[in-house]
């Protein structure tokens, strides 16, 4: 170990001195409670005493300017930072949700491949050889939205590195997003959607089974359900509730809103409000038809003595089958093709814009831009030409057309009543 031969305090900040394992005087800076030792690279006494107050004036600029590294750190120490604070900020409830996707990502894939190497040592390259090691890992080109995610997820590892002087602003690499283009959905038109419907009324009066006969016709309001909110069948309509709905009236109609909170979205976005097509009162009204005890608690979707079925997945595969409907251009369609449709059947009607129908469905902009870009010319087709196509009348006329009878004012009645007294429809 080196001793110190000989010191000098120039100031409470700066001092001198010689060790003995080395020939020229060294400056020890003290700038904002860091401590920095650097070499003088001269023997002579006044001179490394000059070098010296050169030196502190020289990292009290950078220091201040963001130009000044005091010591850099492996990646994984500063990941390992970053994920804490991520992991505090979201058990204090002012983490976003999407910090848990950010973790994952770090932990499997940045610090295995990044660990030991030092955050100033990341390049373009390392980055390329990272692109490779992971496609190699996940199997597949990951799309680009998981790009994004780890790309997010890097940015912060570097922010917090900057931020800390580990590495400076011009050391950050550019992080770039090579994912797979997402490819058009499998969806219906207008008339086939109406076909398939047809097929599941045929199917659920010809049901030999009082339960299978409910599973069906529990089926048709499930897939209108669908077609007429935008949501995510699964995971959003399967958890949705009778105290979800929430209805907005006048004198002579009614909007409906529902609320989702669970499903992917609420991963993402968290809680988000969605408006029904007009139409929706036709479902609402079956269901509180067959379904008149049903407490805001329970499930929307359940059969008459409360159970849930997955068979609705087989019997609306087995619907396209008989119509030959099964199979498209763009893959198999299955019920969540009805999400991709009401997607679809919006952009081509031109109802709302793309960032009105992405908070709608709680997807991105980005996501939509991806997936359904053979139909947004058709939104500004209107513009251009001056003409009115069919397909945005034969949407409403189908969709949304609703006629407000004396029955259904008196329904109207007794939901908001419901509603108000007891919280749901």
């Amino acid at each position: 170990m080196a001793k110190i031969l000989e010191k000098h305090q120039l100031t409470p900040n700066l001092q001198i001195h010689k060790q003995s394992n080395c020939y020229n005087w060294i400056a020890r800076l003290k700038i904002k409670n860091v401590y920095l030792s650097r070499s003088t690279k001269t023997r002579d006494l006044p001179e490394a005493i000059a070098k010296a107050h050169r030196l502190l004036i020289e990292y009290e600029i950078r220091f201040e300017t963001n130009n000044f590294v005091i010591e850099s750190k492996r990646f994984s120490y500063i990941a390992e930072k970053v994920i804490h604070q991520m992991r505090v900020a979201m058990a204090t409830g002012t983490g976003k949700v999407i910090y848990d996707d950010y973790i994952g990502a770090l932990n499997k894939y940045h610090i295995p491949f990044f660990g030991d190497t030092h955050i100033t040592r990341i390049d373009a390259d390392q980055l390329d050889d990272f692109d490779v090691w992971r496609v190699k890992e996940l199997g597949r080109i990951p799309a680009k939205s998981t790009i994004q995610n780890h790309n997010s997820a890097m940015q912060m590892v570097f922010d917090f590195a900057v931020k800390r002087k580990y590495m400076l602003i011009s050391q950050v690499p550019t992080l770039e997003n090579k994912g797979a283009s997402g490819s058009r959905r499998a969806a219906f038109t207008v008339d086939e959607y109406a076909r398939v419907r047809e097929q599941v009324v045929q199917m659920a009066k010809e049901g030999r089974r009082e339960k299978t006969r409910q599973l069906r016709e529990l089926l048709i309001d499930y897939m209108d359900f669908a077609i007429l909110t935008g949501m995510r069948p699964g995971s959003e309509m399967d958890n949705l509730t009778w105290a979800d709905l929430h209805p907005e009236r006048d004198d002579s109609q009614i909007r409906f809103y529902v609320t989702v909170r669970k499903g992917k979205t609420t991963k993402y976005t968290g809680t988000r409000e969605i408006v029904c097509k007009a139409a929706i009162v036709k479902v609402l009204n079956r269901l509180s038809d067959r379904f008149p005890d049903r407490v805001g608690t329970e499930q929307l979707f359940r059969l008459s003595d409360g159970s849930t079925s997955k068979e609705m997945n087989r019997h609306f595969d087995n619907a396209l089958e008989l119509i030959e409907l099964k199979n498209s251009q763009y893959g198999q369609r299955s019920l969540y093709s009805l999400r991709h449709s009401y997607i679809t059947w919006e952009l081509a009607a031109q109802n709302v814009s793309i960032d009105v129908l992405a908070r709608q469905c709680g997807t991105g902009i980005q996501m939509i831009e991806q997936h359904y870009s053979h139909v947004i010319p058709r939104m500004f087709g209107r513009q251009l030409s001056g003409i009115e196509l069919e397909t945005k009348e034969r949407v409403v006329r189908q969709f949304e057309d609703v006629t407000y009878d004396e029955q259904l004012r008196q329904r109207m009645d007794e939901w908001a009543y419901n509603y108000k007294h007891r919280g749901y429809i």
